[in-house]
């Protein structure tokens, strides 16, 4: 279905390095780059441009505007998302999310990986002490950071800082001007190493699920879509919130199909039972 048709990669910070040789080598694609486009129109993590819709909706956007832009029918594009994560107290998170659009066949395909893998932080600083206690935390030079006079400016701000000489030179003058400057780690993956990382992963998660067919009409795409708890305790056999199974669904055909026992084994341990250990 995808073998020698050309994949159109939309992004302007580099993406392409993770995406390219992963989709060829899985697809066949043959990938380009959207390099006309400007996907910052649709937000900046650092503040001059607020992005107003979710992170598949704004994905869409990217592809389809893309698509229009080059005139091709195949794109990927990726949108990150950052802040506490859900589940695990003051733990920054990466999630990111991929997404994959073939017009041709009317298919839309997304992966997802939410990582405590990052170096998203920001800090306002008061002395050269705290700049670097700051820039240890953040990986910096490998790393690169941005310079703000306070949180909510963009005035004059520098993105995109991976020499110390440049840093120290600018942040004492900011100090002996203003007494503080804020500093962000600059989320744009072409500077932020750890996060490309974390594309990647969802990027596998991408071609593995477009890889899996539906065993009834064969088209991509064919995955989880629902896990059902019920997996009983072994002492009671009371039903506990443990995956009892998961469900696959075809998007196009809607055929499904249960897998029990998800996670290879019949049985819980008490210690998750509500009944034995409540």
């Amino acid at each position: 279905m995808f073998s020698n048709r050309t994949l159109l990669i939309v992004t302007k910070h580099r993406k392409e390095k993770v995406l390219a040789p992963l989709f060829e080598k899985a697809l066949g694609v043959k990938c380009i780059v959207a390099d006309k486009y400007d996907t910052d129109a649709l937000g900046t993590f650092s503040g001059e441009k607020e992005r107003k819709d979710d992170a598949f909706t704004t994905a869409r956007k990217k592809c389809n505007e893309a698509m229009d832009l080059y005139g091709c029918d195949l794109a990927v594009a990726s949108e990150g998302s950052f802040g506490p994560h859900p589940a695990i107290f003051m733990a920054p998170a990466d999630d990111e999310l991929v997404l994959f659009a073939d017009r041709k066949n009317g298919l839309e395909i997304y992966a997802r990986e939410l990582s405590l893998h990052t170096n998203f932080s920001a800090s306002q600083i008061k002395s050269r002490e705290e700049l670097d206690a700051f820039l240890d935390c953040v990986k910096f030079p490998s790393h690169a950071v941005i310079l703000k006079k306070d949180q909510q400016s963009t005035q004059g701000m520098v993105k995109g800082i991976t020499s110390p000489e440049v840093l120290y030179s600018l942040s004492e003058d900011l100090l002996a001007k203003n007494g503080s400057v804020f500093l962000e780690t600059d989320m744009r993956a072409m500077h932020n190493p750890t996060r490309m990382e974390v594309i990647a992963t969802a990027a596998k998660k991408l071609a593995a699920k477009i890889s899996s067919l539906c065993p009834q009409c064969s088209t991509p795409g064919f995955d989880i879509t629902a896990a059902e708890p019920g997996l009983p305790c072994i002492q009671c056999r009371y039903p506990t919130a443990s995956v009892l199974k998961y469900v696959y669904s075809c998007s196009k055909c809607s055929y499904t199909k249960e897998e029990f026992y998800p996670h290879h084994k019949k049985f819980e341990d008490p210690m998750y039972c509500d009944m034995c250990n409540p």
